[in-house]
């Protein structure tokens, strides 16, 4: 619970306030805080060698195979300069190799960046050279090694039929304050960020597990891509314990195939997002029937859909879960033992294991009552490094308090919560224009930026329709010059964003409305223009 800032700002607080917090901040909880990914991993591949560590349809992987595979491949890593601190982007398709390429990062001491084939060339580009990547992994190597050219990033296969097994374990220079993985999340400036992930970090979020059960006889599920942040918990929630990782085997899910995966592979455990949880519970509550414990989250859940749930599965089964990437994927729980009430929001719950949770003042100076709601900030061994290469930014949203009389180090959330008398937390939206669609983290400025570079845009703004629960995202322009188009500006967007970052729908429209302060109007806007438009045309 110690910061390295000396004099940090002492947090106004109440007996009351300071009460209820203490209540629901006893986190702290035994775990090998001491020790990396790699060496707890190498750990169960020295005592289970032979328990089963991956299975994807037919085909199963042992500890020890893993392991080989990875030290094989992480020696001739090494041998090409890949050392302490050294990242590395990782592009494999979900299956054993993935594995054996994050692994072999890892030992030999660096970091691991996780991109997806499916990014655009320019902001595949820009992750590249803002991670400082200077070669890739990929199992479509002459693909990206093609659009990669010119970048001086190299690129090296990886496969069953080019990787070569090794016996001995190298000597991993990484410790548990060394970054393990960069995920990249949507930035509000056009350019997305990266967040330096520690192997502390991980530890923390996958051993002792309050949320569920995860030990030795754990087979959980492995569905999420790579470069979301719930991957990480999938991964290694499964190879930290000892336990198997079920690997889904195709890049979409269909849920037929996914009940399949599941039932086969015997998952006791999954995290779902929010939207394919809702998906499954509407067209194939069957297909977690035989799962011990489904937790989800990445955005607010629906009362409909939690009842359903509940009255399917019954209590002591189902979990909400919620956190940011900047505290490694999970920072709190909520077991959902009841249908929720629908006049009051599902409560995001109380902090996990060795983490801590505040709800503060708009200015981070006051610890907020009971009921009182303010901004939700983050405590504990699971916080990342900061913003990579972003100082100003770092320092905004990682900010030291002095909380009863000990220094915090704390993650400025954005979400708004406010804390119930009985200690658990409610999600009571964002201070900012940062949505969830789909669980995918989005700033509406990053798309409203590469709009606005579009020589024939003149002024545009990016909404959210929510129809029922099943959110997307809108588009306004106002153009310039009667030669613009939808399409035009779509393909524009798509030339620079991921796909769900594309809004479904684009509208123009001649100027925008405004509100008595005089900010754009979205909710007029999404009035005027209700009626469903074909993606990328303008509505009637």
């Amino acid at each position: 619970m110690k910061s390295e800032e000396p004099g940090a700002e002492t947090v106004v607080c109440s007996e009351d306030a300071l009460s209820l917090h203490r209540t629901i901040n006893r986190t702290e909880a035994p775990y090998p805080r001491g020790s990396s990914v790699v060496e707890l991993f190498e750990f169960w591949a020295d005592h289970r060698p032979d328990a089963t560590a991956a299975v994807q349809d037919r085909r199963a992987l042992s500890y020890r195979r893993l392991n080989r595979l990875a030290n094989g491949l992480a020696r001739d890593l090494a041998q090409e300069g890949v050392g302490e601190n050294t990242p590395v982007a990782v592009c494999v398709a979900r299956s054993p190799e993935m594995l054996v390429a994050l692994l072999a990062v890892l030992k030999c001491g660096g970091t691991y960046v996780p991109v997806d084939v499916q990014w655009p060339d320019e902001r595949l580009s820009a992750v590249l050279e803002d991670a400082g990547c200077k070669r890739l992994l990929s199992d479509r190597a002459p693909e990206m090694d093609k659009r990669l050219e010119g970048t001086g990033c190299q690129v090296t296969q990886v496969d069953q039929a080019t990787l070569r097994p090794h016996d001995i374990n190298p000597a991993c220079p990484a410790g548990p304050e060394s970054i393990a993985c960069i995920n990249f999340t949507s930035g509000s400036t056009g350019r997305a960020k990266g967040v330096p992930i520690l192997h502390r970090g991980i530890v923390r979020l996958v051993h002792g597990a309050t949320y569920g059960r995860l030990d030795e006889n754990s087979r959980v599920l492995q569905v999420t891509p790579v470069t979301f942040d719930i991957a990480t918990w999938e991964i290694w929630g499964a190879l930290l314990n000892g336990g198997t990782s079920v690997m889904y085997p195709a890049e979409f899910v269909q849920l037929s195939h996914l009940e399949r995966v599941i039932k086969e592979g015997g998952v006791t455990i999954l995290l779902l997002t929010t939207a394919l949880f809702n998906s499954v519970i509407d067209e194939a509550p069957e297909a977690l029937e035989t799962v011990a414990t489904i937790t989800s989250g990445g955005e607010a859940h629906s009362c409909r859909h939690m009842t359903k749930a509940v009255q399917t599965y019954g209590p002591g089964r189902v979990v909400n879960l919620y956190g940011p990437t900047e505290c490694t994927c999970i920072a709190t729980w909520f077991p959902v033992d009841e249908p929720p009430r629908e006049d009051v929001p599902l409560p995001i719950g109380r902090p996990i294991q060795n983490t801590r949770i505040y709800v503060l003042s708009d200015d981070a100076r006051r610890l907020c009552e009971a009921d009182e709601i303010g901004e939700i900030c983050l405590a504990g061994d699971g916080l990342a490094a900061g913003y990579l290469g972003r100082p100003e930014l770092t320092r905004a949203a990682f900010v030291h308090r002095r909380i009863d009389g000990v220094e915090e180090r704390l993650y400025r959330t954005g979400d708004l919560g406010r804390l119930l008398p009985g200690g658990d937390v409610v999600f009571e939206g964002r201070r900012d224009d940062q949505v969830k669609i789909n669980s995918f983290r989005i700033e509406l400025g990053e798309i409203t930026h590469h709009l606005n570079s579009h020589p024939l845009v003149k002024q545009s703004c990016v909404a959210v329709r929510d129809n029922r629960g099943d959110k997307s995202l809108v588009a306004f322009v106002v153009p310039l010059g009667p030669d613009a188009s939808p399409a035009e500006f779509r393909d524009h967007l798509a030339a620079k964003l991921p796909r769900y970052m594309v809004p479904a729908q684009i509208h123009l429209c001649d100027r925008f409305p405004l509100t008595s302060n005089g900010k754009i109007d979205r909710r007029a806007l999404l009035t005027e223009h209700a009626s469903p438009a074909r993606s990328g045309e303008p509505s009637p």
